[in-house]
């Protein structure tokens, strides 16, 4: 046969000598068809050279074999571990990963959103800005499954996989608070970011536990190392005696960002101002003094919430889920001064 375009399903057919609905069962249902006649379908399939074209059979499924993700802030080494995950157990199901950035930025989340719709994807992991809910109940009624990655629905009324910040927080407070300190900022993010407060008010009921514990909320514009290197320099321009003895970042690149200041003023770290970072990223371990952080099990995140996308997407009516990790304090130099440096 003489073939000047591509293959298709109907020259299979012709050169098995069956009928297009018996190549589309080979392909589809090739239980509905005799050993024999697979067998034949497929000599053909090999002798001509054809493929699938899997989007085009997709798209008239009403399907995708891609879910979107959409992450706050891809220049942060954390969300590159949970798409890793998420990415893993994907694959392990033929599944592509598509991913957005929103930069923090609620016009962008909301285009990606609307992207994915159009792309038809099976589903939409999405680490949000704000409410979740309104952007899970507009994905539902597109027939795209939704999981939150990152912030916890405790309402239960949407799927959702996130870290007890509220503990992580408590971990650093703790840790400080044992080391003898007394004065503690905790430099974070935006408000609006569930995340942000959650670790606040860990570090505040720690505080509280003890008594006596001053603990001053420092708001950075965002969750990057430039804005701890502003919220640093902020600090040690007050008088020495205002100084906090130790500093807890809502993320590790805000905590890199108050160390490169406290190094460059001159600050001894942990000696004169301790400081413990959050998610234990790995430039935390190879900073130029090595990070204190709440670890964080990045790479589960994201296939826990995965796993639990690609489970609803087989459900006529999934019940959503709600998987709340634990996180746990890696201690280095930063905050222990007897801890090794290298």
């Amino acid at each position: 046969m003489d073939h000047r375009g591509p293959v298709g399903v109907k020259d299979v057919a012709a050169a098995a000598g069956v009928s297009v609905g018996t190549v589309s069962n080979v392909l589809n249902r090739p239980d509905r068809v005799t050993d024999a006649t697979r067998e034949r379908v497929h000599q053909a399939i090999d002798s001509l050279g054809f493929v699938r074209n899997e989007a085009a059979r997709q798209l008239r499924a009403g399907l995708s074999n891609c879910v979107g993700l959409i992450v706050l802030n891809a220049t942060n080494p954390f969300f590159n571990d949970v798409a890793t995950g998420a990415e893993e157990c994907a694959a392990e199901h033929g599944v592509a990963v598509l991913v957005g950035n929103s930069a923090e930025q609620p016009d962008r989340e909301d285009a990606y959103l609307t992207l994915f719709e159009q792309q038809r994807v099976r589903g939409v992991l999405l680490s949000p800005i704000g409410d979740a809910g309104p952007h899970l109940e507009r994905l539902a009624q597109h027939g795209i499954a939704g999981v939150v990655v990152d912030r916890d629905i405790a309402t239960g009324a949407h799927s959702s996989v996130s870290v007890d910040d509220v503990a992580g927080g408590t971990l650093a407070a703790r840790h400080l608070i044992a080391l003898g300190h007394r004065r503690i900022a905790y430099v974070a993010g935006p408000a609006c970011l569930r995340q942000v407060t959650d670790r606040l008010d860990g570090v505040r009921r720690e505080a509280a536990h003890h008594g006596g514990i001053d603990v001053e909320l420092v708001e950075a514009a965002n969750l990057d190392i430039a804005a701890g290197v502003h919220c640093g320099q902020a600090i040690l321009d007050r008088p020495r005696a205002q100084w906090p003895t130790a500093l807890f970042a809502g993320n590790d690149l805000i905590a890199l960002g108050l160390l490169k200041a406290l190094l460059a003023r001159g600050v001894r770290v942990p000696d004169d101002m301790a400081l413990v970072g959050y998610d234990d990223i790995a430039f935390a371990e190879g900073a130029a003094i090595p990070l204190t952080s709440v670890a964080q099990p990045r790479h589960e995140i994201g296939r826990r919430a995965m796993e639990l996308l690609l489970a609803a997407g087989e459900e006529e009516r999934p019940q959503p889920q709600r998987v709340v990790l634990q996180p746990h304090l890696v201690v280095r130099r930063s905050s222990d001064p007897h801890a090794p440096l290298l």
